[in-house]
């Protein structure tokens, strides 16, 4: 489903005039008649089709963020996938008053970095990665991820952000991100790591065992890159209920 299909950021149009829009065919912003709807709500959608069109050329995620409802923002990734930065991170302990940021992979285009604390971890290079990113995708990162590094480095992690926990819970898909995984038949090399080992990795790395450090570098770029099959899956299924059921 792409921005394109939605009528519900129009003030006035809710879930059930944007469904009664699709069931009569009109499916995307180009097919819209004002004979659809009554003469207020056609005004408005017009004029939001007008502006909405400028932003999307302009690739303007922002916009389409705050105009879409939260529980639609899965709707902004189809449009922005290509470009979008899937990234977790790694810590040594859940609280960022007292625990560090180990690693934080970030995989945007195809290409995934992972960067370390005493090396390239730093708040100059999160900013450099997140400067332009349209799309944010992470699992648990909006109440996790991104306040640990705001507070951890002070930087501002403020763009559009889609959490996939939140869609997830929505298909009825719960528990962690390795068990949805499962539950969606994502594979990973080693299914056999958790978070705990993530810090016990962390340690052994401190101690001097560079190995631990490659294996938390591989265990973090597997969640990481792991988002994008999921963002992908979680995505079509949250059309196949909303959307392409109603078409007529």
């Amino acid at each position: 489903m792409r921005i394109e299909n939605s009528f519900i950021p129009v003030r006035g149009v809710g879930e059930k005039t944007e469904r009664r829009l699709w069931e009569s065919g009109v499916t995307h912003w180009d097919e819209f008649e004002p004979s659809a709807v009554g003469e207020t709500t056609a005004d408005r959608i017009e004029a939001f089709i007008d502006e909405a069109t400028d932003r999307l050329d302009a690739g303007d995620s922002r916009y389409f963020d705050a105009a879409l409802p939260s529980s639609a923002r899965w709707r902004l990734y189809e449009n922005f996938r290509d470009d979008a930065c899937f990234f977790d991170i790694e810590t040594t302990g859940l609280d960022a008053s007292y625990a560090d940021v180990t690693t934080v992979s970030l995989c945007r285009g195809g290409e995934t970095t992972t960067l370390v604390r005493g090396q390239d971890l730093s708040a100059e290079t999160l900013r450099e990665h997140l400067a332009d990113v349209p799309l944010l995708v992470s699992f648990n990162g909006i109440r996790f991820d991104a306040p640990f590094l705001e507070e951890s480095f002070g930087i501002d992690v403020d763009a559009p952000h889609l959490d996939l926990m939140y869609p997830c819970k929505t298909l009825g898909l719960s528990g962690g991100l390795k068990q949805i995984e499962r539950d969606v038949g994502i594979d990973r090399d080693r299914p056999d790591l958790s978070g705990r080992d993530a810090v016990r990795l962390w340690r052994q790395y401190e101690r001097g065992d560079d190995d631990a450090l490659d294996t938390l570098v591989s265990y973090n770029r597997d969640d990481t890159e792991n988002l994008r099959a999921l963002a992908d899956d979680v995505s079509t299924r949250l059309h196949e209920n909303v959307f392409a059921d109603v078409l007529p």
